[in-house]
Order: structure tokens, then C-alpha cells, then sequence
């Protein structure tokens, strides 16, 4: 089992043991000036199997909204915990600066994204977040205002 490549697959468990130990092992050199390389057997390789998305049972009736006034960025944390049990939360930026709510935006997109949620705007400084088991209605249309005055609008 010269060849490191193999020696790489088996480790990985990309190949058998067997397959590798197919090849004749090369013959120790004679010389005694050289001491001889005795190679242990690499041991057994278990490949690791993750599990699949593993998602909650939805429960029967939503008795709780929360609602989040955040002031700092680390305000996040309340959120993504109610959100990740499955409360909705509505986000009310008005007490941030835009560029923490900003962050704070991106950072609750990606949790609802990450837990199979939506994100909805509500006003320009207001937002919903939905787990996966809440239908919200309505026609999704967000009350227009002046762009300039919408600090999350993109260019």
C-alpha cells in the first residue's frame, strides 16, 4: 500500500481495504544502514450518515405572536429562538439604526429561509416573520411610500 492516493481513499471510505491490498507489497530493502518502515493497518473506516432535515410536528393552533422592539443587534438571538420554536415574530426596527436593522434583516432572512419560514414586510420598519406551519392572508402588497424615505429599498 504504497501509493497515497489509495491510501487517501481508503481512510475517506472511498475504497475497500481489499482493493488496495490487491497490489504485491513492495520488498524491504536490504541495507542496514536504513532502518525499515513497518506500516500499521489503517483502521476501520465507519462513514458518518447525517440525518435528514429533521422538522418539527406542527402544532394544532398558534396561541402566541411575539413582538420584538429591538435596540441593539444582539436583540437577535430573542428572535431566532421564539422564531425556531415556532411562534411568529413581528420585528419592529424603529428603535435601531438603519445599519444594525439592516443586518438585523439579513440575519432574520436567513433564519426564515434556513427554517423553511417567510419574511414579510409589513411597513418600512416593521416586519413579520412566519414559521413554516402559519399561513398569513392577505393580498402581500406593502403600503407604498416615498423610496427615499424606505431605508431596506435596494437599488
Amino acid at each position: 500500500m504504497s501509493n497515497p492516493l489509495k491510501k487517501t481513499m481508503v481512510y475517506l471510505g472511498l475504497a475497500d481495504e481489499e482493493e488496495v491490498y490487491d497490489e504485491p507489497a513492495p520488498q524491504p530493502r536490504a541495507r542496514t544502514t536504513e532502518k525499515a518502515v513497518v506500516e500499521k493497518p489503517a483502521a476501520p473506516v465507519t462513514p458518518i450518515h447525517r440525518p435528514a432535515v429533521v422538522r418539527q410536528p406542527a402544532p394544532t393552533a398558534i396561541n402566541e405572536i411575539l413582538t420584538v422592539h429591538p435596540k441593539q443587534y444582539r436583540d437577535a438571538q430573542i428572535i431566532a429562538e421564539n422564531f425556531r420554536d415556532g411562534i411568529p415574530v413581528i420585528i419592529n426596527l424603529s428603535q435601531m439604526s438603519d445599519a444594525d436593522a439592516r443586518r438585523l434583516i439579513d440575519f432574520a432572512s436567513g433564519l426564515s429561509l434556513g427554517l423553511y419560514g417567510r419574511i414579510e414586510r409589513v411597513t418600512s420598519k416593521v416586519f413579520l416573520l412566519s414559521p413554516e406551519n402559519v399561513a398569513v392572508s392577505g393580498d402581500g402588497a406593502v403600503a407604498q411610500a416615498d423610496p427615499e424615505s424606505v431605508p431596506f429599498a435596494q437599488p
